[in-house]
Formats: C-alpha cells, structure tokens, sequence
C-alpha cells in the first residue's frame, strides 16, 4: 500500500453542487475499491475574504493508502471534472502528492492561503517543487485550496463536522429540519457541539437555504458528539448520506496573524493591537466606524450592525488598548480602505470623567459660574469663590475588558465560538 493525499477545491457554484459531497462520494467509492481512508476526510476553510469565492471557500483533502496510484488519481481526476459545476462557473483544482509526508512548503502555503491571497501561479510553483501532480479545469483557480487543503495538518486546534446530503430530486426544495430537536440537541450536547442554533434571534443554523445538496451540518469536538446528531434531530427527508470531516471551522485560523496597520493588504485577515484613536460614531443601519492607530499609522474599522458587536464599539473610548479580529476591505475612489472587525478584545480601559462646576464650600449645592475667569457663585447662599476651578469626576465606563465575539447567526465558518475558548485541541490521535 501507498500513501496518498488527494485534495481539491472549487466544485461548486453559487447555483449549486457541494465540493464536501464530491468528497463524500469520491471517498465512498474509493474505499469500497479496497483503498483506506488514514484520517478522517478534511474539510479545511481557506481566508474567508477572498471576493471571488464561492460561499464558504471550503476545499477538501483525503489521505489514502492505496493499491494503485495510478488507478486511483485517474478515477479522482476524471471523478472531479464530471462531478464539478464548470459550466456554471467552478473552476476545479486536483492535487496528488504521494509521499509519507506532506512538505514543509505545503504546510507554509496552507498557512498563508488561511489568510492571504494567493495566485494559482503561485499554487502551481509549490506544488512542482513538492513533487504534487495536478489537473485544473477551467481557469484553474481551484488549485489554490487544493494545496492549502494538503498542506493543512490539523495537527493542532481542530474540530469536526458531520455533514448530512440531500437526494438530488430533493435539491432545491424547502429543508424541514425540526426546530425543537435542534434546541434540545444544542442544550444537551453544550459545550462539545456548537453554532446549532441562535438563541437570541429564534434561528436554526444547522441548515442551509440554498440548491446545494447539504441537508443539514453538526459541528462539535469529537466525532462521537456529532454523529449523535443523526438519532437526536431524526431527519424526516430520506437522506443520499452522511460524512464527517474533521476541520478547521471554528478554529480563528484565519486570524492568527498579527497585521500591521502600516502594511495591512486588501482581502487578508488576521489580528490587529491597537489603540482606538477617535470616539466610534454610528452610521445608518447601525454600524459603527472608529479609527485605530498602531505605531504612529491609522486606519478606520467597521463594526456591522448583524455582528451583535456595534453596541459595544460604541462605548470604546479614545486611549482604549483593544485587539480585534479583522478581514481587509479594499479601498475604492468612494471609501478607504477599512478593516472589517470579527471579534473584539478590550485590554485596557482609557480613564473617562465628566466636567462639572465646583461645590460651594458653605452649603454644598453646585456652583454657577459668573463668566470666563470671574469664578462662580452659588445660588442658594450666594456665596462666590474666585479662585474656583471646573472638577473632573471619575465616570464609570459601560463596557468591561476582556472578550467580545459576534452572535452565533453572524459566525462565518472559521469563527471560534465563545464556548471553544479554553478547550481547544493540541494535537489528534486517530482512533
């Protein structure tokens, strides 16, 4: 037997197909050719700015001991270009590497494709010095995830995902997911299953709404936990199959590297310390803008109002030390550019105070003043002090330090739900 590790990425459309049920299908098949899967198929979620993505820019990696190398990247390849929406505007990327490792510069691609952009140009250099075969259909942009998807280990923080497939008849009708299963599935299983259900907007998460054939996906820490799904939410639609794949989602991989404000590229993310320079003013629909400064270079951050976070923003204050989650805006001729805020971190609260006028010193009541450097006189005894001065009075801040995530309907795929902070993994052991 052989190792090999089989990525591809871009499948799909905005009108439908799954690159993750491609996956499901193409691993069903091979193992039933006698090949054998040697860790759980990865579904690995790629920098989620990147404009010309398609939904959740998932790609997806299978790691096989094979019989035949040959057999099996002729059947995947050939799997991969009838099985992809290229008419409707996926451009497919197909990846083999066979190797007992994956390389160094795969791993060090994979982390820059969590949060840079990156050219198929530059895809196709790595992949042809490690050694990786590859087919691309389409423009090929494709291959891009597919060398971030092997290269990405998950040897670190993970999570898992079963995700449960729709009949193609079934596809593009209504999914009936039972809303209170889904509420007692969530409560039952918190902390080790998350972002099933929004419970301050009285929205199930589990589901999508678009043609694609997922029927519903359970995200938790264990593959045990999510395989409780299937009994517990008791799906009434005759299902094509389940999966589940172990993953990134969840994780803040995207963010975990630190920005410079000065340098800061359109379509990256990662992570920002700062301190906020002006006061956060709100704009129509709610959203809130403020400016961070980093080491004498400013820019402007965005808080949305769907985030459940511009409330907060609001009450930052200029000298406030913060670290936020951020994705890159590109700037236009109409607006700068602006750094997209995913999390929120208050490390230090600058000292706010309010102005008032003196106390009278002979019967307590407030002080009016008589006119610029004429002092103040009190109305009540009329007693005057010349020498009196306004007094700043300590004002209690509405917001607290420490952590500040968005609501669970805002989550995008990478964002690490508040219950993961404290639990994450270190490693994986295949069991």
């Amino acid at each position: 037997m052989q190792t090999l590790h089989v990525a591809f990425d871009d499948t799909d459309s905005r009108a439908g197909r799954c690159t993750t049920h491609l996956a499901f299908k193409v691993a069903d098949q091979l193992k039933k050719a006698g090949e054998k899967l040697v860790d759980y198929p990865l579904l690995i979620r790629l920098n989620p700015n990147i404009p010309w993505k398609t939904r959740g820019n998932g790609a997806v990696c299978l790691r096989l001991q094979v019989q035949d190398v040959g057999r099996v990247v002729d059947h995947v390849r050939q799997a991969v270009e009838e099985g992809s929406a290229i008419g409707s505007g996926a451009n497919p990327g197909v990846a083999f590497l066979e190797s007992d490792h994956v390389p160094t510069r795969l791993q060090q691609f994979s982390a820059l494709a969590m949060c840079d952009v990156l050219s198929r140009q530059m895809a196709e250099k790595v992949a042809k010095a490690a050694g990786v075969q590859y087919f691309t259909f389409g423009n090929g942009h494709g291959l891009v995830g597919s060398i971030g998807a092997m290269g990405c280990l998950l040897g670190g923080d993970h999570t898992f995902e079963l995700i449960a497939y729709r009949k193609p008849e079934n596809c593009g009708t209504p999914r009936v997911v039972d809303e209170q299963r889904v509420i007692k599935f969530s409560a039952n299983t918190y902390p080790n299953t998350f972002n099933n259900y929004d419970a301050n907007h009285g929205r199930v998460l589990i589901a999508p709404h678009g043609p694609d054939p997922v029927f519903f996906g359970v995200r938790g820490e264990s593959q045990d936990i999510v395989r409780s799904a299937l009994p517990a939410l008791q799906p009434e639609e005759e299902l094509d199959g389940w999966t589940i794949f172990r993953s990134n989602q969840g994780t803040n991989m995207h963010l975990q590297n630190e920005i410079s404000v000065a340098k800061a590229k359109a379509y990256t993310a990662g992570h920002v310390k700062c301190r906020v320079k002006s006061r956060p003013y709100a704009m129509e629909g709610g959203h809130v803008i403020f400016t961070v400064e980093q080491k004498g270079a400013e820019m402007p951050a965005a808080v949305y109002e769907p985030t459940g976070l511009a409330n907060v923003a609001a009450l930052l204050e200029v000298g406030d030390i913060i670290e936020i989650g951020v994705g890159v805006r590109k700037g236009t001729t109409k607006h700068p550019k602006i750094l997209n805020v995913e999390y929120l971190v208050v490390f230090e609260l600058a000292p706010a105070f309010v102005v008032l006028n003196p106390v009278c010193k002979m019967c307590g009541k407030r002080m009016k003043s008589e006119g610029k450097n004429k002092g103040y006189q009190c109305d009540r005894c009329k007693h005057k002090d010349a020498k009196a001065k306004k007094i700043l009075v300590p004002q209690e801040r509405g917001i607290k330090t420490g952590l500040y995530i968005p609501t669970p309907k805002a989550h995008r795929h990478l964002t690490k739900p508040l219950q993961r902070y404290g639990i994450e993994k270190s490693d994986f052991q295949l069991v």
